[in-house]
């Protein structure tokens, strides 16, 4: 699992517990939603009400603050290969690309 998982982390960055091996990919027609925790941290929740993490292997600036990215595939999976633009909202433009980590199944801890 991600950095800090399981234990106290960042203040946006709720705890999370391991609930099966990583994953290379996941499908993008199952991705339902997603939470930008902090500059390498990304939450994806699919269909099933399951959530997989995110720990991008290095900080991606200004993903925290603006909470926003795109990406682009020609596959109809997301996968650790894939790179993501943050999104600046003001003014409208990219700012930056990143590469993902893999995908962590995670049980978010309340």
């Amino acid at each position: 699992m991600g950095q800090g998982a399981g234990t106290a982390q960042r203040k946006d960055v709720p705890v999370a517990r391991s609930a099966g091996p990583a994953q290379s990919c996941i499908p993008i027609a199952q991705i339902s939603e997603s939470r930008v925790r902090d500059d390498r941290t990304i939450d994806f929740r699919t269909s099933g009400n399951r959530w997989y993490r995110n720990t991008l292997p290095y900080p991606c600036s200004g993903l925290g603050f603006e909470r926003a990215f795109s990406y682009e595939t020609s596959l109809s999976q997301l996968c650790s290969t894939d790179i993501i633009r943050v999104i600046q909202t003001n003014p409208p433009m990219t700012r930056g690309a990143c590469g993902l980590g893999e995908f962590q199944p995670v049980e978010l801890v309340k």
